[in-house]
């Protein structure tokens, strides 16, 4: 399979990988056809994500497009990080193997979810 140079450059160097600790949201995914797992925390501060970290089990896509995300999210207003998707992510990474594709779903999915733990938190 051939990557960008930008998703390996994310898979040997990911950004912001690692777990926060007394999150303001969390959101969980996985896909049990290809296993992929995904975890993203963040942190919330004025209506912005102020912090964000991800662990994520999986293969190369999984992790370059985890980490792209955070990059993506970190300093976006909620409002603004929901509205990352799937393309936007698939996009900054210089393209993914349509196969792979699913990976940049299965984050811009956990960050909404992440989002929405939060909004659950603080109503």
């Amino acid at each position: 399979m051939v990557y960008s140079d930008k998703v390996m450059d994310h898979f040997k160097n990911p950004r912001n990988m690692g777990e926060l600790e007394n999150p303001d949201g969390i959101g969980e995914v996985g896909n049990p056809i290809c296993g992929d797992v995904m975890k993203i925390t963040i942190k919330v501060k004025d209506n912005k994500i102020s912090d964000i970290k991800f662990k994520t089990f999986g293969c190369i896509a999984a992790i370059a497009t985890t980490s792209m995300l955070t990059e993506l999210a970190k300093g976006k207003t909620l409002e603004e990080a929901e509205k990352i998707t799937n393309q936007i992510i698939a996009q900054e990474l210089k393209g993914l193997p349509a196969i792979k594709l699913h990976c940049s779903n299965l984050a811009a999915d956990a960050l909404r979810m992440a989002i929405k733990d939060y909004f659950k938190k603080v109503k």
